[in-house]
């Protein structure tokens, strides 16, 4: 499967000379180097790649350089050097009309303060981007009641926008970037505006939408819970550059360095975790039914509990050709709550028809 989006070395340099300034930080400078010359240097050598129907989380704290990198994506900034790559074509190399068009069409953004127009309706506000394309006004009045319909706000499409609470005015934006159909969605901390409640009813929402719509969405955060809740894969930035890229799982259990690890200590592991995480797959097993209790792969860690607090033996995880590929014994549950997970292996033995055992391979 190709990547929807890729960005090459990119960087973004602000000041005198900007393209003297890339050429020292490839050969090692730092931004403090940078700043002493007047210059300052938002993003350094980011490359990654965003599947088709993946959320990309990039997630670092305020001045990090994520914002400026969300801006690069859609050619709002243009870089200072490197490539992003969408759908195959070099948006680094596309005209300013080409562009534009693109950015109508192709890619959708919503804001962190809604950026709403508060003399149009909210109907005309969802509709706004099918406007600009030259949508008949019937066509993307159409549209704009099915977005937002999509995100709960059928039969508010009448009211102005200063009648809405915070939470449905980024409901609006959400419709707004849905009604052009656009293939990607760039999302910059477009909950850290509102109420806690608010902002995870937001997440819940943007979750549901996912499942039906399955679009490709680069959503900034400075938030890891919310980054680890949303994100199939995550970038953590720090001054300008990727430190680490990976799943939740992975920027939770095995972080890059110390700064990403000084990130993760106070996250609810619970919320994140599933079985494939905690499991230990130097096991005994086979393609055969288990003797104990199963549970699949992406089962979550508070479900797994429940299991395991039932049960005087390790919780058999099974795929869905129904071979065990791990058990997860309860001391490794509890080390997992931990600062340190256990590595106590456990062993679950499973029938076969002749009677014996197999082992399955350490994946």
């Amino acid at each position: 499967m190709s990547a929807m989006l890729e960005a090459e070395h990119l960087y973004k340099v602000f000041g005198r000379r900007p393209d003297e300034a890339v050429e020292r930080l490839r050969q090692g400078a730092g931004r403090d180097d940078l700043r002493a010359d007047g210059t300052t240097a938002a993003v350094i050598d980011a490359s990654f790649t965003v599947d088709p129907g993946q959320i990309f989380v990039v997630m670092g704290l305020s001045g990090s350089g994520k914002s400026t990198l969300l801006r690069m994506l859609n050619g709002l900034l243009e870089p200072t050097a490197g490539h992003v790559r969408f759908a195959g074509q070099d948006l680094t190399a596309l005209t300013d009309r080409e562009l534009r068009d693109v950015r109508s069409r192709k890619i959708s953004m919503v804001f962190q303060h809604f950026a709403l127009f508060p003399h149009r309706s909210v109907r005309d506000n969802a509709a706004y981007g099918l406007e600009v394309q030259g949508v008949p006004r019937a066509e993307r009045e159409r549209r704009a009641d099915e977005a937002l319909a999509l995100c709960g706000l059928a039969g508010w499409e009448g009211s102005w926008p200063d009648e809405l609470s915070g939470g449905m005015q980024q409901r609006v934006g959400l419709a707004r970037a849905l009604a052009t159909d656009a293939d990607l969605l760039l999302m910059d901390e477009s909950f850290s505006a509102l109420d806690p409640l608010i902002r995870r009813d937001m997440q819940d929402q943007l979750l549901q939408l996912q499942k039906t719509l399955k679009k490709t969405i680069v959503f900034i955060t400075h938030d890891l819970n919310e980054a680890m809740r949303l994100g199939d894969r995550i970038a953590v930035m720090r001054d300008g550059r990727i430190v680490q890229t990976g799943s939740a799982e992975d920027i939770l259990l095995r972080p890059a360095n110390d700064y990403v690890a000084s990130f993760t200590q106070d996250v609810d592991r619970s919320r994140v975790l599933t079985a494939e995480a905690v499991m230990d797959r130097h096991v005994r097993g086979d393609e055969a039914d288990c003797d104990c209790p199963t549970a699949a792969p992406d089962t979550p860690f508070t479900e797994l509990c429940a299991i395991s607090a039932r049960l005087s033996h390790p919780v058999a995880v099974v795929d869905r050709g129904h071979a065990v590929v791990g058990v997860v014994p309860r001391q490794r549950l509890v080390g997992f709550l931990g600062d340190e997970p256990s590595s106590a292996p456990a062993t679950c033995h499973t029938r076969q028809d002749n009677g014996g055992e197999k082992e399955v391979a350490h994946a």
